[in-house]
């Protein structure tokens, strides 16, 4: 981050009244956004917020910034078409996981395939909260919820898993009561060109409370969060007394005094192929024992823009200026 003191916080926030629920996560995450883009040396008027529906859909009208409220699941859709139009923007996508993930799986996963210059914060809180607390696709099996009387049967996503899958190029976990966490993540993810994929794990006070209390709880969190430092062996614990390996079976938790620490993985994050990233994704199904947060894979690939613009150029230096007028009365047309 550089700090220019160009702006403050306030500089972001709108006249617009902030309605979530008390106690909402959501406050958190808009809080640190805008106190980080306050710090960046980058005109305000060149970010922009794209949602889609649902709580945290509502993001865009409280940043003093452009923005689109679109529509269920195709925020990456509309996100894409303005990153590819206008590479000089920062272009921020705002989803939930059941906007993101739902309705809007197959957008999210082919913004991740293409390396669509975006940086995706997708809100996991395990839950539908706008609609009133029906279960979603993160929602853990055995869920009693308003569509789910009797406990959900579905096996829920694994959304760091799935982005890894889609070939994403930035893959990241944080927590939303860990604004210092949140911050760093934020920082590399606007610092990656192509697809940034973020995971935040955002409480639902009033339809999901304490869904994270096994990461945020002070009497549990230090036996639960496996910080991901790129270059680190990757311990956790309140003395950091576990480890993990990476074995044939995938991450396996051992207790660092029997292995020794050189037997520790250490993290690479920019790792060229997804395997271990993907091991480490499925140390835990979700919020429950020991969870990595933290930058999972963070590689360079030319974005989708950058392709295109290239391409682009290559045919017109090839052919020369297209005609649109030629083009649309060539052969292939269908006539009555």
């Amino acid at each position: 981050m550089t700090d220019t003191a160009r702006y403050t916080r306030s500089d972001f926030q709108t006249e617009q009244e902030v309605r979530w629920c008390p106690g909402c996560g959501d406050y958190t995450i808009l809080a640190t956004v805008q106190s980080y883009l306050a710090g960046l040396d980058f005109d305000r008027d060149k970010h922009v917020f794209i949602s889609g529906i649902g709580c945290s859909s509502r993001f865009p009208y409280y940043m003093n910034t452009y923005g689109i409220h679109s529509v269920h699941g195709r925020a990456p859709a509309v996100a894409s078409g303005v990153a590819t139009a206008n590479p000089d923007l920062t272009v921020w996508v705002v989803t939930g996981d059941g906007d993101g993930l739902s309705i809007g799986g197959n957008h999210l996963i082919h913004a991740l395939r293409r390396n669509v210059n975006l940086k995706i914060l997708l809100f996991n809180n395990e839950i539908y909260g706008l609609t009133k607390g029906q279960y979603s696709p993160t929602s853990e099996q055995g869920k009693r919820t308003k569509t789910s009387p009797l406990g959900s049967i579905d096996y829920p996503f694994n959304p760091v898993s799935l982005a890894l899958g889609s070939e994403a190029t930035f893959v990241a976990r944080t927590i939303d009561m860990d604004r210092k966490h949140m911050t760093a993540v934020i920082d590399k993810a606007y610092h990656h060109e192509g697809a940034a994929f973020i995971e935040i794990y955002q409480n639902c006070n009033v339809f999901n409370d304490k869904a994270f209390a096994e990461l945020t709880s002070r009497e549990v969190r230090d036996e639960n969060r496996v910080y991901l430092e790129d270059g680190k062996p990757i311990v956790f614990g309140k003395d950091n007394e576990h480890g993990i390996v990476i074995g044939v079976t995938g991450a396996e938790i051992v207790n660092v005094a029997d292995v020794g620490i050189d037997a520790i993985h250490v993290h690479n994050e920019a790792e060229p192929e997804p395997g271990v990233a993907f091991a480490l994704s499925r140390l835990s199904l979700g919020p429950h024992g020991p969870t990595p947060i933290g930058v999972f894979r963070n590689i360079t690939r030319p974005s989708y823009g950058r392709l295109m613009a290239q391409q682009l150029l290559d045919a017109q230096e090839a052919k020369g200026p297209g005609d649109l007028h030629a083009l649309i009365r060539s052969s292939g047309t269908w006539t009555a």
